[in-house]
């Protein structure tokens, strides 16, 4: 379908409002899922896109993600003390260093099986129980972080980013299955997690001889049935907004974004590190997209969400329960984002 200039203007001034007032109006970064879902309405309306299956697969595509969150979530809230004890116990047994590489290793393996959302709970509960200063238990976060985030994307459950992926891939020509993102990615993430890791272990700072703990802060009502049943909601509201974002995004990306080269959609993809990634991807992921840009996207975008808090899910959940402010989250991870954005953008352009 070719979009009238009228068309064409206004969606482009919905990227704009998508982009930028989650990040200047506070009010519309409290209720994200609900205003996405409200711009991808408006998009797919722009787009005279509406139809029939357009709404079942909205409505069929965030069943897998909600689920696990909901399953994880009610298993995290039962066994979440045994956890913080077998975490003290891996300290004292195999040594801080060793334990802080598998924290950072486990979470970023398993974040595509247990959702990003579950990995990051985790290790907001783990983080207080090691022996760590501030700066340190920044530093492991904000690693943690980068690999969730990398790990998550090779599922369609690990966070919405893979569902919307496989999704608008799900047909010709890449007919992509569960399997797909796995295959295409893995060895690059799987690369990017243990550098993460390994990062980890060498943490410095300081380590006190005993951990803090939970603080008050950490004892509300995070993990009542209550609240796992919200937080699973906001996830289903969350991808069937970007479904309908893509859809209604997808005759402007088709007349412009999808025509760029895979090194410039690489670098654009650095806006990643203040909007979600599942955002970007749902304007950007075409079904006629080639293998070797994808790759290159999907990197740029998992790399560069990790640099700002707003970036990526585990980053916003483990901020906000741990205290981190922004000027420390972008001192912690600027720099090693762009260091890794680097030596990714030479690996891929030199093996792709």
């Amino acid at each position: 379908m070719e979009l009238s200039a009228v068309q064409m203007t206004l969606l482009s001034v919905l990227i704009a409002v998508v982009l930028f007032l989650p990040l200047t109006v506070h009010k519309v970064e409290e209720n994200l899922e609900a205003f996405l879902f409200l711009c991808g309405a408006f998009a797919v309306t722009v787009s005279k896109a509406w139809s029939g299956h357009l709404v079942l697969t909205a409505l069929e595509d965030p069943i897998k993600i909600t689920a696990a969150v909901l399953v994880a979530g009610l298993l995290f809230r039962k066994f979440n003390k045994n956890i913080q004890r077998l975490t003290q116990k891996a300290v004292k047994a195999l040594g801080l260093r060793t334990t802080l590489f598998l924290i950072v290793f486990i979470l970023g393996i398993t974040s595509s099986l247990i959702t990003a959302i579950i990995a990051a709970l985790i290790l907001s509960e783990v983080a207080v129980m090691l022996p760590l200063e501030r700066k340190g238990r920044i530093k492991l976060v904000v690693f943690s972080c980068f690999s969730i985030g990398m790990g998550a994307v090779l599922t369609s459950i690990g966070e919405p980013l893979g569902t919307v992926v496989l999704s608008k891939l799900s047909g010709a020509p890449h007919y992509a299955d569960f399997f797909f993102l796995i295959n295409h990615l893995g060895w690059y993430v799987l690369g990017g997690i243990v550098f993460m890791a390994g990062l980890a272990s060498s943490i410095r700072e300081n380590p006190i001889q005993k951990a803090p703990g939970p603080q008050a802060a950490d004892t509300q009502d995070e993990h009542s049935v209550k609240s796992i049943i919200i937080r699973a909601a906001k996830v289903y509201l969350f991808v069937m907004a970007l479904v309908f974002l893509g859809d209604g995004l997808k005759p402007l990306a088709m007349q412009t974004i999808s025509h760029l080269s895979a090194g410039w959609l690489y670098w654009i993809n650095t806006l990643s590190a203040v909007l979600d990634n599942a955002t970007l991807a749902a304007i950007e992921v075409t079904p006629d997209i080639s293998t070797r840009t994808l790759t290159f996207l999907l990197m740029s975008l998992i790399i560069s969400g990790g640099m700002l808090i707003p970036g990526n899910i585990p980053n916003i959940i483990c901020a906000s329960k741990l205290g981190i402010k922004s000027k420390e989250w972008a001192k912690a991870a600027v720099g090693l984002g762009a260091a890794v954005m680097i030596a990714y953008f030479v690996i891929l352009s030199a093996v792709l």
